[in-house]
């Protein structure tokens, strides 16, 4: 069996919360995350194997559809995810920054594993909808042409969300700025 996240985003709390309870005792599965982001939402990040990840994340979308914004499931996820979402993550240099933009919070994870997975890229940083009005952004850096790569990979993996807000890549960043963002 293979190992898998996934993720439910509600409007209200309330739907949240229930909807995570009911994430937890539908089939094996641990929270990664679960908390009120900006504004007033709420999330649930899960973790296990793939079928039980997906029951969970199945279930909470069917009880709860109605406050549903988004929900996502990814089978094996990229390694670089989980720093990147705890701002833990270890960078030495920024050679290229990229940048996307996402107005939900499980559009941006999504676009986050297909960057990762399309070219040698780092994951600098996930900022989930935490004091941002709901939006989220994740930041990346690589080899220019790779980071490239990436973003347009991550933008063409939610495309059809019609979550997409905005993006760029800076060849080789300003040193304050590298300073600002390490």
């Amino acid at each position: 069996m293979s190992k898998a996240i996934g993720m439910v985003e509600y409007k209200t709390v309330s739907a949240g919360i229930t909807a995570a309870d009911a994430m937890v005792k539908t089939s094996e599965v641990s929270i990664i995350e679960a908390q009120t982001v900006c504004p007033g939402k709420y999330i649930a990040i899960i973790t296990g194997d793939l079928s039980a990840v997906k029951a969970a994340v199945d279930n909470a979308r069917e009880l709860h559809g109605f406050h549903l914004i988004d929900s996502f499931v990814l089978g094996n996820p990229h390694e670089s995810i989980f720093p990147a979402i705890y701002g833990a993550a270890k960078i030495e240099d920024v050679s290229a920054l990229g940048i996307l933009e996402t107005y939900d919070a499980a559009s941006i994870i999504v676009a986050a594993d297909e960057a990762a997975k399309t070219a040698i890229v780092d994951l600098i940083e996930l900022r989930i909808a935490r004091g941002m009005c709901g939006k989220s952004y994740m930041l990346l850096t690589g080899e220019v042409a790779a980071v490239e790569a990436a973003i347009e990979r991550a933008k063409e993996a939610i495309k059809d969300r019609g979550m997409f807000l905005d993006s760029s890549v800076i060849a080789h960043p300003d040193a304050q700025i590298r300073d600002a963002i390490l």
